[in-house]
């Protein structure tokens, strides 16, 4: 029997040709115009920061794997910002943003997307770290060109499968006639918030995601950093310990603010779903972390500030001729 107040096509699903309200921080109407401010110098900022590291690392001749991968890194992060910033900017300006079936759709699946990119991508990252300093002699030979781009080809496939298989799986729930999405973009927990369904089975399509995109990458990198930390036991110079572990620092710093966002989101179940929570995570999940990745990678990562030393001093150059 359908439930009671939703819009069902014969199959069971929600009418494609009706859309949603995304609600967004409408009920902070006083507060509208210094958050789109906020949110709009942030996602500047963020834009700035990872286009100057893609575009430092794509001029630099010779990448190592560990360039090459914060280069795909910056170009996920550039994507997943626009995917969902200048839509919610855009509902900063009203009541609410509407969003249309098919647009909510493929918001979704684009970010679920390039954030299970992200998570086997930090798994490859962690591997190459692995490579780097328990197996250095056979490190060019391991982490060749090659297998670079098998990682980074298999890391956007197999993010872009799973999130098809969960976008699926969530859009052909039957969603209750309000179709008032309190978030400021098409997250999953607020769409199984909206279903009229009161049954489990909703979740396991979310819970199966999670277990590929979150569990299954974490734990490669915990097993990478178990035969790193057995490894840097081994070795007796306190300095050699210390340059070994500063290599892996600014990874770990991403590999936590990332997977650790995303559990508090994702791995619960839809009963302790809280909208006002969930859009206040959500929003440093998807505007503050891809502004802190630039500065971590800045700071943290010797490769990466000397290819911005040789891209400033290229461009002096060509200012003096």
């Amino acid at each position: 029997m359908p439930c009671e107040g939703c819009v069902e096509r014969d199959n069971g699903s929600t009418d494609a040709t009706m859309g949603f309200l995304l609600l967004g921080f409408s009920e902070l109407l006083h507060l509208r115009a210094l958050l789109f401010l906020i949110f709009l110098t942030v996602h500047l900022a963020t834009l700035a920061g990872n286009v100057v590291i893609f575009l430092a690392v794509v001029m630099e001749p010779s990448r190592p794997p560990m360039l090459f991968f914060l280069c795909q890194l910056s170009a996920i992060e550039l994507c997943y910002t626009l995917v969902i910033v200048p839509k919610a900017l855009l509902g900063l300006t009203a009541d609410g943003s509407a969003i249309s079936f098919i647009g909510c759709a493929a918001q979704m699946h684009l970010f679920v997307a390039l954030g299970g990119a992200e998570c086997f991508l930090l798994a490859a990252m962690s591997y190459d770290r692995y490579v780097a300093i328990c197996q250095p002699l056979h490190y060019a030979v391991v982490m060749s060109e090659g297998l670079c781009l098998r990682l980074a080809g298999a890391s956007c496939l197999g993010g872009f499968l799973v999130a098809l298989g969960l976008t699926v799986a969530v859009f052909r729930l039957p969603f209750c006639q309000s179709h008032r999405i309190n978030h400021f973009f098409c997250d999953v927990p607020a769409m199984l918030h909206l279903a009229c369904t009161q049954n489990y089975s909703s979740e396991l399509p979310l819970l199966a995601a999670c277990v590929l995109l979150l569990l299954l990458p974490f734990l490669l990198i915990l097993i990478s950093y178990a035969c790193i930390a057995t490894a840097l036991l081994r070795v007796r110079s306190s300095l050699g310990r210390g340059k070994a572990f500063c290599t892996c620092c600014s990874h770990l710093a991403i590999t936590f603010l990332h997977f650790g966002c995303a559990a508090f989101i994702y791995i619960r179940p839809k009963s302790s779903y809280s909208p006002a929570q969930d859009k206040m995570v959500s929003l440093v999940y998807t505007n503050v972390t891809p502004l802190l990745y630039p500065l971590i990678y800045s700071l943290r990562n010797k490769e990466i500030r000397g290819v911005l030393r040789k891209m400033l001093m290229r461009r002096r150059i060509a200012q003096l001729r």
